[in-house]
């Protein structure tokens, strides 16, 4: 393994950093925010058209750039940094990935060039609060999250010349405003139910949508009624493993996020560094006095640790034939570059990302002093970053728990006999 960034990343992270430093600043964040959309489409607008950003990882066929999920995850750390509010987890990490995986040429050829233009966006709608249970982040992923129907999340029932859906999703990442919805509904009945994906337009008749309000307003979520509505099956039939597919994404959702949380805590800890240098208490300034110095060491060490966890875990997310190299990735086959079922390193780099965050983001508002409290400062947006990703993706312990599941940790050798 070569843990050096090539050329091309350094590129990517440098040019992200720079265009956001200049289109999202603390004024600029806000005021995206009290959009109805939750994001500025202007900025969206010059990531994709400038960066290419919405298509990093989608196969060039299809219009995309052609790097691995290593290049993407690294992009979403910039964009973590900045807290920057935008469609990219929704439609890039979260739903693009599906489409490539399960879609039929037909539907990768219609929908991944728009997608990777960002002239569509794209949401992931998951019954309930079961989004890390769907990607098997906390879970097994065996479809018990689905819900269907009238007890909470949604059913699928065909129909002549395709498919209905009927029933609720609460809390889809950009739900509201995003133009294709990626809907899991369980489809069969229940004596013999299983879950599928379905593709149903943000403006299908039957599709009611409202923005939710959410702890973390830098993540819109909404809210999402399908009354009857006509939908698409994503891929060929019914015999598409979801689930398996599902949790095959969890591991670059996972290090995409372990990365985001990496830069968001990384931004955090120096804007403290930066206010406990100029702010002075008996003549001297507060970052001079040994506790303070030993609080910001131990964030330090925190924020490194998670992310070289994160680090590995993007590499660990891209098949090693074509990993961290765009170069490389063009000249790979397509399916080389597709998400493969790595180890438990993601979720454990989650999981040690996430607790980076909240840790610094804590220890932030707490050196801030009084002013780290106040609504006018940027301080507590990183805090509810922090408590909001654990809501939807964690928390850390379960992220855990179910990784040492997952690796066996703590069977006993007569039980993995048992079991191999």
């Amino acid at each position: 393994m070569d843990a050096r960034f090539t050329a091309e990343q350094d590129e990517i992270r440098r040019t992200l950093r720079e265009l956001l430093n200049k289109r999202c600043g603390p004024r600029e964040l806000r005021a995206a925010l009290d959009t109805p959309a939750g994001h500025d489409p202007a900025l969206w607008t010059a990531l994709a058209e400038q960066l290419g950003l919405p298509g990093l990882a989608l196969p060039e066929a299809y219009g995309g750039v052609g790097c691995s999920a290593t290049e993407l995850a690294l992009a979403c750390e910039e964009v973590g940094r900045a807290l920057a509010p935008s469609p990219l987890l929704a439609t890039a990490v979260l739903t693009a990935p599906l489409i490539t995986a399960l879609g039929t040429e037909p539907q990768r050829a219609a929908l991944l060039p728009r997608l990777a233009s960002g002239t569509l966006t794209a949401a992931l709608a998951v019954p309930g609060t079961a989004l890390a249970a769907a990607l098997a982040l906390t879970g097994t992923g065996d479809g018990d999250w689905a819900g269907g129907g009238r007890a909470g999340g949604v059913q699928a029932r065909r129909a002549e010349g395709g498919w209905r859906l009927y029933g609720q999703v609460d809390q889809v990442l950009d739900g509201h405003s995003a133009g294709l919805l990626v809907v899991a509904a369980h489809a069969g009945g229940f004596a013999r139910s299983r879950t599928l994906l379905f593709l149903v337009a943000g403006d299908a008749a039957g599709v009611v949508r409202e923005r939710q309000t959410a702890l973390d307003a830098t993540r819109p979520q909404g809210r999402v009624q399908l009354r009857d509505v006509e939908a698409e099956l994503l891929g060929e039939g019914d015999g598409a493993d979801v689930l398996s597919t599902l949790a095959d994404a969890g591991n670059v959702v996972a290090a995409a996020l372990a990365c985001e949380a990496v830069g968001a805590a990384d931004r955090a800890l120096e804007a403290t560094v930066e206010y406990v240098g100029q702010r002075e208490q008996f003549g001297r300034p507060i970052g001079s006095f040994q506790a303070v110095k030993h609080r910001l060491a131990d964030v330090y060490v925190a924020v490194q640790a998670a992310r070289s966890a994160a680090y590995y875990a993007a590499w660990a997310a891209t098949d090693p034939r074509g990993a961290g190299n765009c170069a490389t990735s063009h000249n790979e086959p397509a399916d080389a570059r597709q998400p493969i079922a790595a180890p438990p390193e993601a979720r454990l780099a989650l999981a040690q990302s996430l607790e980076a965050l909240r840790t610094a983001s804590a220890e932030g508002i707490q050196l801030h002093g009084g002013i780290g409290f106040t609504w006018e400062h940027e301080a507590h947006l990183y805090f509810k970053r922090a408590a909001g990703d654990e809501l939807l993706f964690g928390p850390a312990h379960r992220l855990r728990a179910h990784a040492a599941d997952t690796a066996r940790l703590f069977e006993t050798s007569a039980e993995r006999e048992v079991a191999v």
